[in-house]
This record gives C-alpha cells, sequence and structure tokens, in this order.
C-alpha cells in the first residue's frame, strides 16, 4: 500500500522538514511519557472509558487479569492470543494459541487457577507454513497437538508437557483448519475441522483412519444479523455425563463487531445426529458499545474447584491493533442439560475459579539479550527455512544479519504486547552497509517506526520511507525510544542515552489492523536489520504505561 503524506512542492518540503527539526532539536532533554489526562488530551481519548473498572499491573506495569481481591478483569492474557486450546491435566492447565509465521511457534501457557498465565516452552520448532487455531490434547498419558499448516493438518507430541517436542508429522488432511480432537464413546479418536468434517484417527493419533465426512450442519443466526460471513469453524468437543457437546464458532472471526460467536450442539454419540442448543448463540457481541468484540472460538472446561468455564477470544474495542486477547467466562448448566454463559459483557471484574492455586503471571519483555529467548519472546516476521541463521548472540548482544533494503523485506525481529499504553526502547550498534531501526510493526504492509544507518536517519510511515525526512546523522550507536498511547507513537533517539530528541512527526496507527491488511495479527515492537550489514540489539527495555 503507497500513499504520499509529503508536500508537493519540494521547497516547501525542505521548510516543513527544517522547522520541524528545529523543534526537535529544541527538546533536547528527554520528555517525560504523557500520563493520564495528558494522555488523554494528546490522543483525544480518554485514558480509560467513564465508569470502566480499573485494571491490574503486574510485572513491568504490564497489565494483568487478577485484581487481587478474589476477582479478576479480562483479558486473562493481553496481546494477541488468538484462537485458544485449553487442557486440563490434573490440577494443571496447558493453553495455546496461534503462533501465525512466529517461529519458534506455538507457546505453551500454564496456570493453576485460569486466570494467572505464564509461558513454559515453544513446542513448535520446524518451519511448516502460517499456523492457525491448534488443539492440545493429553491421550494415554502423551500430549499431542494438532497443527493446521500449509493446506494440511501437522500433528506433534511430547512425553512431557515441556518437552522436547516431535518434528511435526503430516497427517495430509487437505482443505481443513481448526482441528478438534475427541475420543467416543467406543475409544477411537477423532478430528474435527471447520465445516462441520471429521475424520477418523489411527490409535496413536499419527495417521488417519477413516475418510473425510461432513457430520454436522451448524446452527444459523437470523438472515438480517450484521456478521461477517457464516464461517462455521472451530469444533471442540467435550464429554459431560451421557452427553458429547460440540462447540463451535459460527459468524466470521473480524469484521463487524458483531460477527464472531459461541454455538452449542449435543448428542448422545459422537457419531451424532447433533441437537442444537435452543438458546444459542451462547456468547455474542450484540452491540458495538461492548469492550470485548467478535467473542468466539471457544473451549468448554472443568475448572480447578468443580465449577465449569470457556475460553475464547475476542478483539477489544478501539484496541484492534492488539489482536485476538483470551478472555474467560464463566458456565452455568441449566436443568435441561444444557449451559449458558454467566459473565454478560464482560465489562466488570468477574469472581475467580473456584479451589485455584496461586500461579506466576506473564513474563518481562526488557531483555539484555544475554539469553536466547526465541519462541518464548521473540520471533522474525515471516522467515525463510534458515531465518535463525541470520542471528547470534556474540557476549554483548544479539547481533543480526541484515537482510532486504527496509522494514518490508527484512524480516524484522517482532514481539507481541498486550498493553493499551507502554513504552519501549533499544541500543543499537550498526556497521557499515546496515540500516537498523525501532518499528510498530503488523506487517510488511503495514509499519512505521524511525531507522538509522550509520550516517543518517530515516522515517518510515505507512509502509514506506518518507525519503523527504531522511536526514544526516552519526549513528554508529543509536538509542531509540517509542511510546505508544492509545495508537499514537511518539518517538525519541539520542546517541549517548543521555541527551533525547524527539522526532518530529507524531504517527497515529489504529487502523494497523486485520480489517484493513488481513493476516489475523497484531501489531507488534519491531527491531529491524537490513542491508548488507549486521545490527546488534542491546538493552531491550520495556514497561506499560499505567492511566490516570
Amino acid at each position: 500500500m503507497t500513499r504520499d503524506h509529503s508536500p508537493a512542492d519540494p521547497t516547501r518540503r525542505r521548510g516543513l522538514l527544517k522547522l520541524a527539526l528545529a523543534g526537535a532539536g529544541a527538546a533536547a532533554a528527554p520528555l517525560a511519557p504523557l500520563a493520564g489526562a495528558d494522555a488523554a488530551t494528546a490522543t483525544g481519548a480518554p485514558a480509560c472509558a467513564p465508569g470502566a473498572p480499573s485494571p491490574a499491573y503486574g510485572i513491568e506495569g504490564q497489565r494483568k487479569a487478577d485484581l487481587g481481591n478474589g476477582t479478576f478483569l479480562n483479558p486473562i492474557v493481553p496481546g494477541d492470543h488468538a484462537d485458544p486450546t485449553i487442557l486440563k491435566d490434573g490440577d494443571d492447565y496447558y493453553m495455546t494459541f496461534s503462533s501465525f509465521l512466529s517461529y519458534p511457534g506455538a507457546v505453551i501457557w500454564h496456570s493453576r487457577d485460569l486466570v494467572n498465565w505464564a509461558p513454559l516452552c515453544a513446542a513448535l520448532a520446524k518451519p511448516i507454513g502460517n499456523v492457525w487455531a491448534m488443539d492440545l490434547v493429553k491421550h494415554n498419558g502423551r500430549y499431542y497437538l494438532y497443527i493446521p499448516a500449509a493446506d494440511s493438518i501437522f500433528v506433534i507430541y511430547a512425553d512431557n508437557i515441556r518437552g522436547p517436542w516431535s518434528d511435526p508429522v503430516d497427517l495430509k488432511i487437505k482443505g481443513c483448519i481448526d482441528p478438534g480432537h475427541a475420543v467416543g464413546e467406543d475409544g477411537k479418536r477423532y478430528l474435527f475441522f471447520n465445516g462441520v468434517r471429521r475424520i477418523a484417527l489411527s490409535d496413536d493419533g499419527l495417521s488417519t483412519a477413516g475418510p473425510l465426512e461432513k457430520v454436522y450442519e451448524p446452527w444459523r443466526y437470523p438472515d438480517d444479523w450484521v456478521v461477517e460471513m457464516y464461517a462455521p469453524e472451530g469444533p471442540k468437543i467435550f464429554r459431560r455425563g451421557e452427553w458429547f457437546y460440540l462447540v463451535t464458532a459460527v459468524g466470521g472471526t473480524s469484521g463487524p463487531p458483531t460477527s464472531h460467536m459461541v454455538t452449542v450442539a449435543r448428542s448422545r454419540s459422537i457419531h451424532g445426529p447433533w441437537q442444537n442448543c435452543p438458546a444459542n448463540p451462547i456468547v455474542r457481541t450484540r452491540s458495538a458499545d461492548e469492550p470485548w468484540w467478535s467473542r468466539g472460538h471457544a473451549t468448554v472446561f472443568e475448572g480447578p474447584g468443580g465449577d465449569w468455564w470457556m475460553i475464547y477470544h475476542g478483539y477489544e474495542n478501539g484496541f484492534r491493533t492488539l489482536g485476538r486477547q483470551a478472555l474467560l467466562e464463566p458456565v452455568e448448566w441449566t436443568r435441561d442439560g444444557w449451559f449458558r454463559a454467566g459473565g454478560g459483557t464482560l465489562s466488570k471484574p468477574l469472581r475467580k475459579p473456584k479451589g485455584g492455586r496461586p500461579s506466576p503471571s506473564g513474563q518481562a519483555l526488557s531483555d539484555d539479550f544475554s539469553a536466547n529467548k526465541f519462541g518464548m519472546q521473540w520471533s522474525f516476521f515471516a522467515p525463510g527455512p534458515d531465518e535463525m541463521q541470520r542471528a547470534r548472540y556474540d557476549g554483548k548482544g544479539l547481533v543480526i544479519k541484515g537482510k532486504g533494503s527496509s522494514p518490508a523485506d527484512c524480516s524484522p525481529l517482532t514481539c507481541i504486547v498486550g498493553d493499551r499504553d507502554y513504552e519501549a526502547s533499544v541500543v543499537l550498534d550498526i556497521s557499515e552497509g546496515a540500516q537498523g531501526g525501532l518499528l510498530l510493526y503488523y506487517s510488511q504492509r503495514a509499519y512505521c517506526g524511525i531507522g538509522f544507518s550509520p550516517t543518517q536517519m530515516f522515517t518510515y510511515q505507512c509502509s514506506e520511507e518518507q525519503s523527504w525526512m531522511r536526514e544526516n546523522i552519526n549513528a554508529g550507536t543509536i538509542h531509540i525510544r517509542l511510546t505508544n498511547h492509545a495508537n499514537v507513537l511518539t518517538f525519541h533517539y539520542s546517541r549517548d542515552g543521555v541527551t533525547w530528541i524527539k522526532h518530529p512527526w507524531q504517527m497515529e496507527v489504529s487502523g494497523f489492523h486485520h480489517n484493513v491488511f488481513g493476516g489475523f495479527m497484531s501489531l507488534k515492537v519491531g527491531i529491524y536489520s537490513a542491508g548488507s550489514g549486521e545490527v546488534r540489539a542491546r538493552q531491550f527495555s520495556y514497561r506499560g504505561l499505567k492511566p490516570a
């Protein structure tokens, strides 16, 4: 996507640049990040909606769900954590999410109370394509992760949840996504897919044992509802008592805020017939005024104290840039053997699940690059098969070999963030022939940021370099800081980490999301290295910024 935001007349361009840079130079001292009312004024939006409950804050000021008083406020895992699949394993719960083109991928998270989650490991090491909704299961003492990618379904397995995990096994199932594992009343294993279709598995779960067949026509919403598309997907099956329950999503996972929803059917046999719940949809965003949009793709399970819950994803109102975030809602069983959602619009704190035990929450994102955090935090965007050969730790930081000529074609190093307001900074050592910088990066079609070679500064907005803003600068080592207040970015840079200069362009990025650019991803912090040289990243720092 190409847009020209520069003045048409070159003389006027140079004049505006001179004025802008003069203003930047006047701001030689570090600028304190805006907060509270100042942030609201600067962004044109309130730091918190009137009457909205205040979140809690944990590591590095990152928001967290646990309010510390027996209640929690969604999201339980903030940021881009779409298509959650959850496994109850005794007192432990494990969950993973779509990892798309991030490798290592399929990061597995752990909790004992369903509210506080922390990452354990990255299960998928070998690139197999764009990874969407997976299913994490345990069968006969072994863990399995069924993965759709590259127009097929793969499986990896492990005897310990922390690994080692096997290489991917291609099940050679074409044209299907969103696998959901189930065991029938006869003890046989099956995978259900979007549609809703099903295929039998071998007893070891590593090959198919029958044809792909249509088994159920999902519930349909009224024609006058405002949704993206029908798109039945995400089948998840569990058994309670004499019934099998089939939980699916319809309506499309993005598009209008009222699209996605959770529907339920049940059967006394894994082979059907399936009957639709008379109260469908169980969950749906009914108004764009609600705090969470396009809620769907649920897994229903028993909590640690015997109560029941569901986890699904949704977009945060006004912050589609953060991607689809993980949400937790209580489930209430009715006398007729159906269940209903008990969390309303999720606008208020909810009681924590009964019987949960203390559990770590989140992870620090600040990184001195003394240890390998690939998969757990960092990943190259759209990596090639040998992408990891670009990176090495040299005892001083992470050295990244240049690739391509700009952020668009260099596979930048990216990191998921989950806060509405935050500050991130990094120190870069840039060699001859290289260009490196700090970005907010959605995809090669949607990014912005500033970069440096040893002799020049580059400005990127609307996914292209604004060459009229290029400036000569001695930047063999450069400190860069970005501050994001409600999707408005401010950049600062410094040659010594003491005297900071404010970049003259504040960038608004609320439109950098799936409904504009596709891809079902989120706007991530990125570090890039382009050209023929190398960039060493040192002292990456992150902190969430609290509203007043």
